[in-house]
């Protein structure tokens, strides 16, 4: 099963899907043992294909670290926190997290754009 570490210790996820903002963008991290990157890659495969069928799911990739990194990154795009919060907290989403091997730590995390003048849009 994996460990939830929080990416922020002031405002955890269990605190940021309290919230109600839109849409969002959800980054979590997850580092796993190298042994184990084939059973992590099975289990959020099948974690994504759960998500996509739920509403207020926009999108979502996968990104590793490089150079034999055991890092990986999901980006994922929500409609609203209310969205991602009914599928983050759902029973069967909650269960499938014991597929995860034990080696996994995932930090995830939910984000809004910032508008950066001739930079960033919003």
């Amino acid at each position: 099963m994996v460990t939830m570490k929080p990416l922020d210790m002031k405002v955890p996820i269990l605190e940021q899907i309290k919230t109600d903002e839109s849409p969002v963008v959800l980054v979590n991290i997850f580092d796993v043992a190298e042994e184990d990157i084939s059973i992590l890659m099975e289990a959020w495969k099948n974690d994504a294909n759960w998500m996509k069928k739920q509403p207020g799911y926009i999108s979502t990739q996968l990104h590793r670290g490089i150079a034999g990194s055991t890092v990986f990154m999901n980006y994922a795009i929500w409609e609203s926190v209310e969205h991602f919060r009914n599928a983050f907290s759902h029973p069967e989403f909650q269960d499938a997290m014991k597929a995860y091997p034990a080696s996994a730590v995932a930090s995830p995390h939910l984000f809004s754009k910032v508008s950066v003048t001739n930079l960033c849009t919003e």
